[in-house]
């Protein structure tokens, strides 16, 4: 379960450096929108995340 967990994280990792890697400018934009949201929407978008994740994590697991 362990590995299950850590191998997840490193590719979300992996995932996610890449994106800084190929489009730097993208994502410099795309935080500078996202300090500009409001804060009810980040609340809700990152639970939603938060949701989805899990049933994923679960269902791979199950």
């Amino acid at each position: 379960m362990i590995q299950f967990i850590l191998g997840s994280l490193g590719l979300l990792l992996i995932f996610e450096g890449l994106l800084y890697a190929l489009f730097p400018n993208r994502m410099k934009n795309m935080v500078k929108s996202i300090l500009e949201m409001n804060n009810d929407i980040l609340k809700w978008g990152g639970l939603a995340s938060a949701i989805i994740g899990f049933l994923l994590l679960w269902t791979a697991v199950r």
